[in-house]
Formats: structure tokens, C-alpha cells, sequence
């Protein structure tokens, strides 16, 4: 134990699994207390079991380490002040918050219900605000604290996974905002876009599949991606996310990471790629079909465009 968060008491929602025990893990080798979160469900969000919380926490007691199980669902505003108090009563004080916990339900589109949206945004979104709205009324009185909020990849767009993608693209904009309301209490907010091997990026069905593939000696995109995620453990998820939660990281607010085995980028903030403007003060339909091919439109390309197009679908050339 390095004891870089020695004295330190941390939440981590997710705990049970994956990448939220790791973090866990990883927190409380460096001497912090945790309070490890975990329903226990399966992947979808149904059922419930105590035995991945209890089993992190046992983990982080042999190795010398201070945590407490909590099995509350993130999605129930209730459960998150409960967790927060329960850090409070138990360990005295509370000082990092590792949003983590998820869900997935994935349907194209135009074959969704709305419980299956429902279900993930109150899981990822709303489970972000849950536990953060408690935690943050104590950072603001002590003046300090960590947030570090879970968004992902596939919030830049992802194939079968819009209520997935919508919730994890408005966890960067919570994240960003979080920063601004809460940086002048001392407190940080930012985001990471994990890569690595969990029951959410790797199924039951995908191994499955790509086992069938590899006896019928065919490759697939599926094979690539499960060979691929072999590599990227959870382990190496959580050093970053112990970064953020240091001292020495309080010049870091309202950024997000990609992160996954050996790779870290410190994404782009969102602004103006590019930008027309009309002296008159406003644009007409006529200009804008004159003028977009060659200014803001210029070198774009539908990559998604329907396969019988011979080329994805682009900008006329300028005239």
C-alpha cells in the first residue's frame, strides 16, 4: 500500500465487478476507505445479490484495508443519500466519489420500449445525480472532494445502443457542469471513457459467437473485438481514476479521458469546428444551400450512408 489517499473515504457504485473493482481495489491500496456499491444484477439491471459487494469488501480487508458493503440500486435518490451517510457513520468523512455503476439494454431504435430507455437512463444518468447531489452538499461544506463520473465510448455513437450512448454522452455534460458549480468549493469533477473487459463490452452471446466462429475457422468482427478486450484488463482502468482522486490532481476539472491497457487521451471540449457568418444577421434556405458545400459542409461524408450507394454520400465539389 502506497498510501497516496491514506486517511481518505471513498464511494465507488459498481463495485461488485469489472471496472468498479478494480477502482476499488486500487483506491484502497493506496490507504483510502471505500464504501463498495453493488446490486448485484445481471448485466440488464434485474436481480440482486449480495455477494459481489461482500466479496470486494472481503478482498480489500485481507490486503490490510478499511471497507463496507452497500447494495443499493443508484437509480433510487433515497439509496444515494443512504450511501453517502452511510460513508459519514462508518468512516467519518467522505472525500472521493467513483460513479460507476451500469446497465445495458441494447435495441436498435425503431425496436426500443421505453422501459428499456428508462431502465438505462436511470441506471447511468440519474444514478450519476443520485449519489452526486448528496455528496457534493458535503464537499461544498468541507471545501473539498473528488468526483470522477463514468461515461464511455459509445457515447460518440455506438450501433444498437441509444439509450446507452444518450446516457453516457450526458454524463460528460453533467460532468462538465459539476465542474463549474462545484470549482470554487475546491472540488473536481471529470470523466473517464473506460476500454476494458466486462460483463457490459463482453457477453455471454459475443464469446459464444466467437467461439462458434473460431471452430468453423472464420474470423470475425466479433473474434477482433473479444481478442481485442482480452488485452485491456479493468486493472488497467483504475490507476487513472486514483489519479483524479490525488491532491496533486486538483488542476484537472472538467476534463474526460479515454482509457483503456496502455493508452490515455485527454479528449477534446466541445466548440466550433467551424463557423459562417452573415452580416445581415441572419441566413435564408437560397444561402445556405449556396454556401454550405463550400464552407461548413466542405469535405463531409454521410459514412453511414445506405449500401448501395457506390461512395458515402458527401458534399457537392465547389463549383
Amino acid at each position: 500500500m502506497a498510501n497516496r489517499l491514506e486517511g481518505k473515504v471513498a464511494i465507488v457504485t459498481g463495485a461488485g465487478r469489472g471496472i468498479g473493482r478494480a477502482e476499488a481495489l486500487a483506491l484502497a491500496a493506496e490507504g483510502c476507505a471505500v464504501v463498495v456499491n453493488d446490486l448485484g444484477g445481471a448485466p440488464d439491471g434485474t436481480g440482486a445479490s449480495t455477494s459481489p459487494a461482500d466479496e470486494v469488501v472481503e478482498e480489500i480487508r485481507k490486503m490490510g484495508g478499511r471497507a463496507v458493503a452497500n447494495y443499493d440500486s443508484v437509480a433510487s435518490m433515497e439509496a444515494g443519500e443512504r450511501m453517502v451517510r452511510q460513508a459519514l457513520d462508518t468512516f467519518g468523512r467522505l472525500d472521493i466519489l467513483v460513479n460507476n455503476a451500469g446497465i445495458l439494454r441494447d435495441r436498435m431504435i425503431f425496436n426500443m420500449t421505453e422501459e428499456e430507455w428508462d431502465a438505462v437512463i436511470a441506471v447511468h444518468l440519474k444514478g450519476h445525480f443520485t449519489v452526486t447531489k448528496y455528496a457534493s452538499m458535503v464537499f461544498r461544506q468541507q471545501r473539498s472532494g473528488r468526483i470522477i463520473n463514468t461515461s464511455s465510448e459509445s457515447g460518440l455513437g455506438n450501433m444498437g445502443q441509444a439509450n446507452y450512448s444518450a446516457a453516457k454522452e450526458g454524463i460528460v455534460g453533467l460532468t462538465r457542469t459539476l465542474a463549474r458549480d462545484l470549482g470554487r468549493y475546491g472540488v473536481t469533477a471529470n470523466a473517464i471513457r473506460p476500454r476494458a473487459k466486462s460483463r457490459l463490452t463482453v457477453s455471454p452471446q459475443m464469446e459464444e459467437a466467437a467461439r462458434r466462429a473460431r471452430e468453423a475457422g472464420l474470423r470475425t468482427d466479433t473474434s477482433d473485438v473479444i481478442q481485442m478486450m482480452e488485452k485491456l484488463l479493468p486493472e488497467y482502468v483504475a490507476p487513472l481514476v486514483v489519479y483524479l482522486a490525488l491532491d496533486e490532481a486538483g488542476y484537472i476539472n472538467g476534463r474526460d479521458f479515454l482509457v483503456g491497457g496502455p493508452q490515455i487521451s485527454l479528449m477534446s471540449l466541445p466548440g466550433p469546428e467551424r463557423t459562417i457568418w452573415n452580416p445581415r444577421g441572419y441566413w435564408t434556405v437560397d444561402e445556405l444551400v449556396a454556401i454550405m458545400p463550400q464552407t461548413l459542409g466542405q469535405g463531409l461524408k454521410n459514412p453511414w450512408a445506405p449500401k448501395e450507394q457506390a461512395q458515402p454520400q458527401q458534399a457537392p465539389a465547389s463549383s
